[in-house]
């Protein structure tokens, strides 16, 4: 296999990995894209390499922006713009675990928290069951912000050590 085939390989199942966790294929590629790239790529060097429009590109290069992925830079004598991924897999781990948790996790969070609220109106055994559903769910959720919280502030280290240490158990 050539490098280029290795590359758009490389692509190609970044932006298929992209669509189950969450983010259309596109931002995958683009991300795979920049991520690879030795250099900051432009608009139109995204545009080529992947064969997308430039309203394609700046929305989802936008949205990779939003989730702390990718940056603008700007080069000296240039009127382009150019962007950049972050190379550290650990730092994108962290981040996309980060938006992950504000986008999916916090909400559900302050869902069941007003849902606690409820008062019961009719049948005592359905509040109850759903009260007790509610409170299990929130009690859960909890616990998960609370490890993705702790994850978050790990060094990669601490984390494989953990994890290989309940893998053995």
């Amino acid at each position: 296999m050539t490098l280029d085939e290795a590359k758009q390989k490389f692509i190609h199942a970044w932006g298929g990995l992209g669509t189950k966790w969450g983010i259309n294929k596109t931002m995958g590629q683009i991300h795979a894209l920049l991520f690879i790239a030795p250099d900051p790529l432009s608009t139109e060097e995204i545009m080529d390499t992947l064969q997308i429009s430039r309203g394609n590109v700046n929305m989802n290069v936008r949205e990779l922006m939003d989730w702390g992925l990718v940056q603008k830079v700007y080069k000296t004598g240039e009127r382009k713009d150019f962007y950049v991924a972050e190379k550290d897999v650990w730092k994108v781990a962290k981040q996309i675990v980060k938006e992950r948790k504000k986008r999916e996790i916090e909400p559900i969070i302050e869902l069941l928290a007003e849902l606690e609220a409820t008062k019961a109106d009719g049948d005592a055994e359905d509040y109850k069951a759903f009260m007790d559903s509610v409170a299990s769910l929130k009690h859960f959720t909890e616990n998960v912000d609370k490890s993705v919280d702790k994850i978050m502030r790990a060094d990669e280290n601490w984390l494989f050590e953990n994890l290989l240490n309940i893998i053995k158990k």
